[in-house]
C-alpha cells in the first residue's frame, strides 16, 4: 500500500508539470501570458527570451530594448516576471496592485531600456501568505482575484506561496473514508471566514455546518491556482496532516489516543480541537489516506505545510514527546511521498516562547532530517527568533516580514529597522538561511513593505533614499520634489513601528472612558499627528495626476489622520464626563459623531476601503438566499465579534472601511455617548458595565444581519479630500 500512494503522488506530480519540470518554451508562453493580463498595451512590444541556468541554479533576469521591442529575459517565467515588474517600477513608473479591483496604470509611450539591465537572486525562495490570510482577505475571493494575485506574487519573485484553498473537501473524502457521515463531516468544519483557524486546530464547529457547494467550489478554485502558480515556476505549498481530528473519530475508534486540545480564543469547550497521537497507528493511515486524495486533486511539488501546536499547548511539554510527535509526523509525510519537505511556521516559538524553551525547540526541530523541515520565522520585524535559536540549529529557515494582523487598516511598519534587520540576516544568517518571505494577516493598506520586501530578495543597488523616491514616482506616475518629500516624512516620521494585534484608531474599539488598550484592539500611535497632516498637505498640494494609486493614497493618508483624531476628541469628553459639564459633554459627542460621519465620506471615495464589497463577494458564492445570508452573517462576523459575545477576540479584524464606520463603529460610540450624557443629565453614575452589555447585544446584532448597509456616495475624490483637511488641518 505504501508503494501505491508513492507511486501515486510521483505520477500526480510529472501530471502537473510542477516547478522544475517546466519546458523553455512553457517559461516564454506563461511570462507572455502574465504581461498580457497586465499591461495589455504593452504585451505586443515585449519579447520574452529563456536564458541558459546558471552553474548554481541562480534566479536572474536581463532587461534591454532590441529594435522597438523590450526584450524580458530570465533562467524561468517567474524570473522574467522579476525582470518585467522592474521595468515597470523603475522605467514605466507604475506599481501593480495585488488587488484585481485596481488598475495598473502605463504611459501611453511605452520607454525604453537605454542600456542593458542585468540582476540576480540573493537568496533560493521566496515564500508569501499566512493561514489566516484565507480568512482575513481572501475567503470570498474568485478566479478573477487569485489570478490577480497569483500575477502579483510572480512579479515579486515569490516561488513558495501558501495554498490551503480546497483542503475541506479533501478531509471529506478521508473522514467518510473512515466513518463519519456526510452531515457529521460538514459540522466539524467551521463557516468559511473561520476555516483558517480550523486548518490550524484551534476551533471546530463554529457556525458549521459548511455547505456541500462551499467545498465544490473550493475544489475548482484550487485546481486554477495550483495550476497557475506551477506555471509561474512556484511550489505551492499543500497542507499535510498534523493530528487535528474530528471529536468524533473516538466514537469509531474507541482505542485511539485522542486528547482535547486547550481552549482557543476564550470560545466555549464545544467547540474546543481535538489531536491524535502520532504514535497511534491510525495517524499514518489518515496521512497517507489525505496525501493520497490531495495528490489525486491537486498534484504535489512535495512541501507540505503542518503545524500541530499553533496557539494551543501539546498534550506533553517533554521534549521526547515534542521530539517523536516532530518525527512522527515526518515520517507519516514521506510514507505517502518519500520526496516530501515539511514547511513549519514558528510563530508558537515566538508566541509561547515562555513554554518553548531552547531543549523543547531543538528536540522538535532537528529530530527532522537536516534540510527536511523549512521553518518560518514569522514576525521579523518585531523578533528575530533565529537569532534566539542557534539560526534554528542549522535547519533552513525563511526571513519573514509580517506587517499586518487581521487586516487591519493602519498606517504602520518599521521600514528602515526592516532594512536594517534585513541587511543582517544576509550578512550573518548563515549558510541555512533558504529565503525571504511575509506572512502576513490580511493583505492590508501598506501595500509598499512588502514590495520592499521581495525586492531585497535580489541584488538590485538601490538605497532606501532612492528606493522611496521611485516608490513616490510610481504611486504619481512622474517625478515630483513635493511629492517625493511627502513619502520621506511619511517613512521618517510615521512608519516607525511594527504592526500590533488588532491596530486601529480608538473609533474601532469597543468605546471606553480611558483606555487605548481594549481587549484586542490597541489605538496607540507613536508619532505627532501633525506630522501625518503635513504629509496630507503636501500630497493633495500636488494635485491630481489622474493616477488610481494617487487617488488611493489621498485616501489613505487621510483616513488615518482623522481617525487619529478620535482619540484626543475621546479624552476631552472623559475629562468633561468627570467634571459633569454636561455642555462640553454634548458639544465633544457632536464633534466625534460628525468626525465619525465624515470618515465614512471619505473611505467611501475609493473602492479600496468598502464594507459593501466584503458582504458582495461573500453573497456571491450562495446558491441560494440561505446559502447567501449565511456567508454574508459569516463575513460580519469575522470583522466584528470575530466569535460571539462571551469571545477574547472582538475587533481583532477591525477595519476603517466605509459601511462599517457608518453602521457599527459609529453607531457603538453613538449608544456609549449617549449613556454618559444621560447619566449627568440624570444626576447618576455612568455605569459602563451596563452599556457595555448593551453594546454587545448591538454587535451580536449587527453581525447576525442581513440588513443593507449604509450607501455613501462616491464623488470627487480630490475635491472632498481638499474639504476635509480644512475642516481638520492642525492650527498654524
Amino acid at each position: 500500500m505504501k508503494s501505491f500512494f508513492a507511486t501515486l503522488a510521483l505520477l500526480a506530480a510529472v501530471v502537473s508539470l510542477p516547478a522544475g519540470c517546466s519546458r523553455p518554451d512553457a517559461d516564454v508562453a506563461a511570462a507572455q501570458g502574465l504581461a498580457g493580463r497586465i499591461v495589455p498595451d504593452y504585451a505586443s512590444k515585449i519579447r520574452f527570451e529563456k536564458l541558459a541556468p546558471a552553474a548554481d541554479s541562480t534566479d536572474r533576469f536581463e532587461l534591454e530594448t532590441v529594435g522597438r521591442k523590450l526584450v524580458v529575459r530570465g533562467n524561468n517565467a517567474n524570473s522574467m516576471a522579476v525582470g518585467l515588474n522592474h521595468f515597470l517600477k523603475y522605467y514605466a513608473r507604475t506599481s501593480v496592485s495585488w488587488f484585481a479591483d485596481q488598475p495598473v496604470e502605463v504611459p501611453a509611450e511605452m520607454p525604453v531600456v537605454a542600456e542593458k539591465v542585468a540582476h540576480s537572486a540573493l537568496l533560493d525562495d521566496r515564500f508569501f501568505l499566512n493561514y489566516c490570510t484565507f480568512g482575513y482577505t481572501m475567503v470570498w475571493w474568485q478566479w478573477r482575484d487569485w489570478e490577480r494575485l497569483i500575477d502579483w506574487m510572480a512579479l515579486n519573485g515569490v516561488t513558495l506561496p501558501l495554498a490551503i484553498t480546497g483542503q475541506e473537501a479533501v478531509w471529506a473524502r478521508v473522514w467518510q473514508k473512515l466513518g463519519l457521515t456526510d452531515e457529521q463531516v460538514r459540522s466539524y468544519f467551521t463557516g468559511p471566514a473561520h476555516l483558517p483557524w480550523h486548518r490550524m486546530s484551534n476551533l471546530d464547529y463554529w457556525q458549521s455546518p459548511l455547505p456541500q457547494s462551499w467545498l465544490d467550489a473550493q475544489v475548482e478554485l484550487q485546481k486554477r491556482i495550483v495550476a497557475r502558480e506551477r506555471e509561474l515556476n512556484m511550489k505551492p505549498v499543500l497542507p499535510a496532516f498534523a493530528g487535528h481530528v474530528p471529536a468524533e473519530l473516538g466514537e469509531i475508534y474507541p482505542e485511539a489516543k485522542i486528547s482535547r486540545m486547550s481552549k482557543w480564543g476564550g470560545f466555549e469547550d464545544r467547540y474546543r480541537s481535538h489531536f491524535l497521537d502520532p504514535l497511534d497507528p491510525l495517524f499514518a493511515r489518515i496521512q497517507r489516506e489525505f496525501l493520497a486524495e490531495q495528490t489525486a486533486l491537486f498534484g504535489t511539488d512535495h512541501i507540505y505545510g503542518a503545524d500541530p501546536f499553533n496557539e494551543v499547548d501539546p498534550p506533553s511539554w517533554e521534549p521526547e514527546f515534542l521530539a517523536r510527535v516532530s518525527r512522527t509526523i515526518y515520517d507519516t509525510m514521506t510514507e505517502a511521498d518519500p520526496e516530501a519537505e515539511w514547511l513549519q511556521m514558528t510563530w508558537l516559538f515566538y508566541l509561547d516562547r515562555d513554554k518553548w524553551h531552547d531543549d523543547r525547540i531543538e528536540a522538535f526541530v532537528t529530530t527532522v532530517p537536516q534540510d527536511k523541515m523549512l521553518l518560518l520565522d514569522y514576525y521579523c520585524e518585531n523578533t528575530e527568533v533565529w537569532r534566539q535559536t542557534h539560526s534554528y540549529h542549522g535547519q533552513p529557515y525563511f526571513w519573514c516580514y509580517l506587517g499586518n494582523f487581521g487586516g487591519n487598516t493602519m498606517l504602520v511598519g518599521n521600514f528602515d529597522e526592516v532594512s536594517k534587520r534585513i541587511d543582517g540576516v544576509l550578512a550573518e544568517g548563515g549558510n541555512n538561511l533558504r529565503g525571504l518571505g511575509s506572512t502576513l494577516e490580511g493583505l492590508d493598506s501598506n501595500p509598499f513593505m512588502y514590495d520592499y520586501v521581495f525586492e531585497r530578495a535580489w541584488d538590485f543597488p538601490v538605497d532606501d533614499d532612492r528606493w522611496f523616491d521611485a516608490l513616490a514616482d510610481r504611486y504619481l506616475g512622474y517625478e515630483d520634489t513635493g511629492y517625493r518629500r511627502a513619502w520621506d516624512a511619511l517613512r521618517k516620521n510615521v512608519y516607525i513601528t511594527s504592526s500590533k494585534y488588532g491596530h486601529c484608531p480608538l473609533l474601532n474599539a469597543r468605546p471606553t472612558l480611558e483606555d487605548i488598550l481594549t481587549g484586542t484592539t490597541d489605538a496607540e500611535i507613536k508619532y505627532d499627528n501633525d506630522e501625518l497632516f503635513e504629509v496630507w498637505a503636501k500630497m493633495i498640494d500636488v494635485g491630481d495626476s489622474g493616477r488610481d494609486t494617487y487617488r488611493y493614497w489621498l485616501v489613505n493618508v487621510g483616513r488615518q489622520a482623522l481617525g487619529n483624531l478620535f482619540l484626543p476628541l475621546r479624552d476631552g469628553f472623559t475629562a468633561a464626563c468627570r467634571a459633569k459639564d454636561l455642555a462640553r459633554m454634548k458639544e465633544l459627542r457632536s464633534e466625534m459623531l460628525e468626525l465619525a460621519a465624515d470618515l465614512e465620506t471619505l473611505t467611501a471615495q475609493h473602492g479600496a476601503f468598502s464594507m459593501q464589497k466584503w458582504i458582495d463577494d461573500s453573497r456571491s458564492f450562495g446558491t441560494t438566499p440561505e446559502e447567501r445570508d449565511y456567508y454574508e452573517v459569516n463575513g460580519r462576523t469575522l470583522l466584528t465579534t470575530w466569535g460571539d459575545r462571551a469571545q477574547s477576540i472582538n475587533d481583532y479584524a477591525n477595519r476603517t472601511w466605509s459601511g462599517l464606520v457608518a453602521d457599527y463603529y459609529a453607531e457603538r460610540w453613538r449608544m456609549f455617548l449617549d449613556a454618559a450624557v444621560g447619566a449627568v443629565e440624570a444626576g447618576r453614575k455612568f455605569d459602563e458595565e451596563t452599556i457595555f452589555n448593551a453594546m454587545a447585544d448591538f454587535e451580536k446584532e449587527f453581525a447576525g444581519s442581513t440588513k443593507p448597509l449604509t450607501q455613501t456616495p462616491a464623488g470627487d475624490v480630490c475635491e472632498i479630500v481638499r474639504k476635509l483637511y480644512l475642516k481638520y488641518k492642525p492650527e498654524s
